[in-house]
């Protein structure tokens, strides 16, 4: 009898922390794989975004297209798990301004309410300017605006 008697001093704490516990570890574990994937989906739009305006740039930039402006809808998804995302960009001058080098052009999309934050950095030449935006995934018309004026500048932003 005293056998059986440890025998449940034991185990009962047990079962009792593993009905506690293996509830919370899946849910935790869930978290994070959900924030994992929410990360990546909304980094595939970053990047597909800067792809996009550094093609256009690299296009408008080539001295046989003329000055004019050029718009491109929007191809990334609206939602990413059916959160919408806001993005914005800051050019910067990867050194000198005074020796013409590359710009940089660093785009940060946020995803909603849940706070997911992530970035990509797009490289650029020196003649191009970006004008303050903002990116609204859910937008209908949600577009990119290149504008190349007659001295060769081309003006970059999000439109919509």
């Amino acid at each position: 009898m005293a056998h059986i008697t440890i025998e449940y001093v034991i185990m009962v704490p047990v079962l009792i922390l593993q009905i506690f516990l293996f509830p919370l570890t899946a849910s935790w574990l869930m978290n994070v794989w959900v924030n994992s994937r929410r990360t990546l989906a909304l980094q595939e739009a970053a990047n597909h975004l800067g792809s996009t305006l550094q093609q256009i740039y690299l296009t408008l930039n080539h001295t046989t297209i003329s000055a004019g402006v050029v718009t491109q809808k929007s191809n990334v998804p609206p939602f990413i798990e059916n959160y919408p995302y806001t993005g914005n960009a800051i050019l910067s001058t990867v050194l000198d301004p005074a020796l013409n080098s590359s710009k940089i052009l660093k785009i940060t999309l946020r995803l909603g309410t849940v706070g997911t934050v992530v970035t990509t950095s797009v490289i650029l030449g020196q003649k191009v300017q970006w004008k303050a935006s903002t990116f609204v995934s859910n937008s209908t018309n949600a577009f990119i605006r290149a504008q190349k004026f007659t001295n060769g500048t081309i003006g970059l932003s999000f439109g919509g």
